[in-house]
């Protein structure tokens, strides 16, 4: 290519973690859903995705410059990007046309993702439409939040609908304390009874339930990768929200993630205001922010 990169492609998600696993592990906070994604399609399959595959762009000196994906499950299937210069973002943009891709969207870190959505739109005559705005925290240290009744604990195998149903309205929830019409429905609507039984596989789906037994509040995980482990969802239900369930729920799962040795992590939602506030409080120190962006 005349930038003197070569983007390299892959559906074969173990491949990708043999070419890129060293460099994704130099900075694996950042590079948390690529490697969580991709170990996991590694290891259980690639499902139904319509579209599934990994890019490694390398500069003229061979090293690695750039890394993406494509596997979304949902419409508009967007390209997920991490860091990379600018000259990369557009090399990998115009391998991306040259595949003949219809690319609906673009996801990711910032600004490598705005660049990217830019170049295709260039490229197809589409119009950039900004959409979701997140933000990747890390646990800093630990500040233990007020106290509140009750207990962490596994979600049972019977609470696997329960736990359904919870998971599909937090994305519904994040949508409207955002002020949101829709954002998240695409993947409420991607996520199902079979997601519910991985985790609880994999040892990462909570209830808080209060002093009197009650299911009050639902809290998830993914399984490590490369020594980082990413907490959500973290859902309370309208009715039990105020209560300070959430900031124990958080606090005691970033504490058994913390004593198994993991470095832990967690996206917010930029506009909402309340749970921002809640991880900062607990000790979680912002570190990159990230952008889904539609092309229309």
């Amino acid at each position: 290519m005349s930038s003197g990169c070569d983007v390299w492609f892959t559906e074969d998600a173990g491949e990708f973690l043999a070419r890129a696993g060293e460099h994704l592990a130099q900075d694996p906070v950042t590079g948390t859903v690529v490697t969580t994604i991709a170990q996991r399609i590694r290891d259980t399959g690639r499902g139904d995705l319509p579209h599934c595959w990994f890019a490694v762009v390398s500069g003229p000196d061979g090293a690695i410059a750039g890394i993406a994906m494509r596997t979304a499950p949902f419409p508009p299937y967007p390209v997920y990007l991490l860091a990379m210069p600018d000259d990369v973002v557009a090399a990998l943009a115009a391998a991306v046309v040259g595949r003949g891709e219809d690319v609906g969207g673009a996801t990711g870190l910032r600004p490598a993702a705005d660049r990217f959505a830019a170049a295709i739109a260039a490229a197809t005559g589409r119009t950039v439409a900004n959409g979701l705005h997140h933000r990747l925290f890390e646990l800093g240290t630990l500040v233990e939040p007020r106290p509140v009744p009750g207990r962490l604990r596994a979600v049972r195998e019977d609470e696997a609908g329960l736990a359904l149903a919870w998971v599909q309205q937090f994305f519904v929830d994040a949508d409207e304390q955002a002020g949101r019409a829709a954002g998240h429905d695409g993947e409420a609507a991607a996520f199902g009874i079979d997601d519910v039984h991985r985790k609880l596989d994999e040892g990462v789906l909570w209830f808080w339930e209060d002093d009197e037994g009650r299911v009050v509040h639902l809290i998830g995980a993914n399984p490590p990768a490369y020594g980082v482990s990413r907490i959500g969802p973290v859902y309370t239900p309208k009715e039990e929200r105020g209560r300070g369930w959430a900031g124990a729920a958080v606090a005691e799962v970033s504490r058994l993630l913390l004593e198994r040795g993991d470095r832990v992590i967690l996206f917010t939602d930029q506009a909402n205001p309340t749970s921002n506030a809640l991880y900062q409080a607990l000790g979680y120190e912002a570190v990159v922010d990230t952008v889904r962006i539609d092309l229309v």
